[in-house]
């Protein structure tokens, strides 16, 4: 299977803290990896990485390797901007820009040189397709996206993040602020953007993990604990860490 991400000892700390220690993980492209553990325990540190999010945060920096199809993200001919369209992100709360449904997708398309309105109207039905909003906006398109659901906000976030044609799509809790049909939809689409895209979830919920990712990492004060089959950490996990988080016994 295609390697899309080669991690090797990776440390990341912010000042003095260190927040994740010696992570060793490939991750396979066109699959669905989930990110388990209690809070604070570096899940969302590490897909950070991944797209270079963490650069914000000043006090900040990395050691190891963090490699996207064998090229090094850290390395200082890196241009994280060309990183970030290549490896979008979603987040935990929608995130619409204060503009129409259309003007949310042609936004970054246009901000990439794209011209042509025949162009833009072909990616933003293409992209809300793909995220399973094109028949619910499609008579509503120069709407303010600030008026759609929750759900529906997210995905148009979606819709948003693939219309620049990433690889790679990451998501930190995507459904965590969203009811339980919202969260069925957008499950849903996770596992059908796998075809043609490598994705990488964070989740505190274990039956959405369970549900949707092909992989289960289960980190843990900062360190990675175990790294297999989502079905084979769930049934019979090698760590008995691993056991006791999935149980319920803490967490």
């Amino acid at each position: 299977m295609e390697t899309a991400f080669t991690i090797r000892d990776l440390d990341v700390y912010y000042g003095e803290k260190q927040a994740l220690f010696g992570v060793n993980l490939d991750i396979a492209a066109r699959s669905v990896t989930a990110m388990i553990g209690p809070s604070g325990c570096g899940k969302s540190t590490f897909i950070r990485c991944f797209n270079r999010m963490n650069d914000l945060i000043p006090s900040f920096r990395v050691r190891g390797a963090v490699l996207h199809q064998g090229q090094d993200l850290y390395a200082r001919d890196a241009d994280a901007i060309e990183i970030r369209r290549r490896i979008g992100m979603v987040f935990q709360k929608p995130n619409p820009f204060p503009k129409s449904i259309y003007e949310n997708i042609a936004y970054g398309l246009k901000i990439n040189g794209v011209k042509g309105r025949q162009k833009l109207d072909a990616v933003v039905e293409k992209s809300l397709r793909k995220a399973g909003l094109w028949e619910e906006v499609r008579d509503r398109l120069f709407a303010s996206a600030l008026s759609l659901s929750g759900g529906q906000q997210q995905r148009l976030c979606i819709a948003r993040c693939i219309a620049v044609e990433p690889e790679v799509i990451l998501f930190d809790e995507p459904c965590s602020a969203l009811d339980p049909i919202a969260t069925g939809k957008i499950e849903e689409l996770i596992m059908e953007l796998k075809s043609d895209y490598t994705v990488v979830i964070v989740t505190h919920n274990m039956q959405q993990a369970a549900r949707v990712s092909d992989t289960t990492a289960f980190f843990y004060l900062g360190k990675l604990i175990e790294f297999d089959a989502t079905n084979k950490i769930f049934t019979n996990p090698s760590q008995k860490l691993t056991e006791e988080y999935i149980t319920g016994r803490f967490g």
